[in-house]
């Protein structure tokens, strides 16, 4: 059985098609995927064993990007089926010019003319049951139980607890928590744990703002690899924390992938979709707003409510409920 799978371009949304592809494995079990999605995407992805080939679409930077759509499709051929996990036009255009004659994506314009298969899935459910809609499509058989997140990464292996505090949120600042506050809890907890500053490579500025805090406080058991590790070792560094404090943020998915005890902070976007799916330890802190969820990249009415009244001490709290045993 060959699948050509197109990822989403988020790394969480990427960790979140997961269990869809495992369900694909249990009623395929000579499966062979083809994965198509972006560079963050690939990297986290292509260990799955069952990967045949992994590959970067570059399409969108090609001068006409129909026609690198057109070659990428003649490149790979047809398949068995072909999945989008990614709700666009070029994304279907792909399937169709593959040849494949299951082609299989969400409803919308563009896939309801291109594809073979086309369901209204709905967005009121966790994004991880709305991929897992779309695999089992044609499975009769599906019984309807969910898989946990899985990534093949092997976790790294540390002597001592580690605490892991994600502070960015690739999507927009309205999704991040503060600096200050975020070093306020890593020092409180700092006896127990040693301390590791995540962020990616446009998130130094604020890990190095969290850096500066801990300093103040006088904590030194630290590391900051904010921009300083691949995907790899992002994915295999949070797997071996013992805990994990985190925005709503493709970092929050890695470690629900590794069942990390976490408390993930949401303000503005829709938490029964994308909080983390079937992690045993993890605990949300989120404050219900008149204006929440709003989805949107900055504040619209520029007070942040839903992330200023979170106060360091209710983060420290729902950290303690977790019962985490150092």
């Amino acid at each position: 059985m060959q699948i050509l799978v197109i990822l989403p371009n988020w790394l969480g949304d990427a960790v979140m098609t997961t269990p869809a592809l495992e369900l694909l494995v249990h009623y395929y079990p000579q499966v062979e995927f083809t994965f198509v999605g972006s560079y963050v995407s690939i990297e986290a992805i292509k260990h799955h064993p069952h990967t045949k080939k992994a590959i970067v679409d570059t399409t969108k930077q090609a001068s006409s990007r129909v026609l690198a759509t057109y070659k990428l499709a003649k490149e790979l051929g047809s398949f068995d089926m072909a999945i989008s996990f990614r709700n666009q036009i070029h994304a279907s255009l792909l399937l169709r010019l593959t040849g494949t004659v299951i082609t299989i994506a969400r409803a919308s314009w563009h896939s309801n003319f291109l594809l073979s298969h086309t369901p209204n899935i709905s967005t009121q459910q966790h994004l991880v049951k709305q991929y897992v809609e779309l695999a089992m499509i044609n499975q009769e058989n599906f019984d309807g139980i969910i898989p946990p997140l899985k990534l093949y990464i092997k976790k790294k292996e540390f002597e001592k607890p580690m605490l892991g505090i994600n502070a960015g949120a690739t999507y927009g600042s309205a999704k991040r928590w503060y600096p200050e506050r975020f070093a306020e809890v890593a020092a409180y907890f700092s006896s127990d744990y040693d301390i590791i500053i995540f962020g990616g490579p446009n998130e130094v500025e604020m890990a190095q703002d969290i850096q500066k805090h801990l300093e103040k406080l006088q904590i030194t058991n630290f590391i900051n690899l904010a921009g300083k590790t691949t995907i790899e070792e992002l994915c295999a560094t949070i797997g071996g924390c013992s805990l994990f404090i985190t925005n709503d943020s493709g970092p929050m998915h890695v470690a629900a992938a590794y069942q990390v005890p976490t408390v993930a902070i949401f303000g503005p976007t829709k938490y029964k979709e994308t909080s983390q799916w079937m992690n045993k330890k993890s605990v949300l802190v989120r404050h219900e707003m008149e204006c929440s969820p709003c989805m949107k990249r900055e504040c619209p009415l520029k007070h942040h409510e839903c992330m200023t009244t979170i106060t360091a001490s209710e983060v420290i709290e729902a950290v303690k409920s977790l019962h985490v045993r150092v």
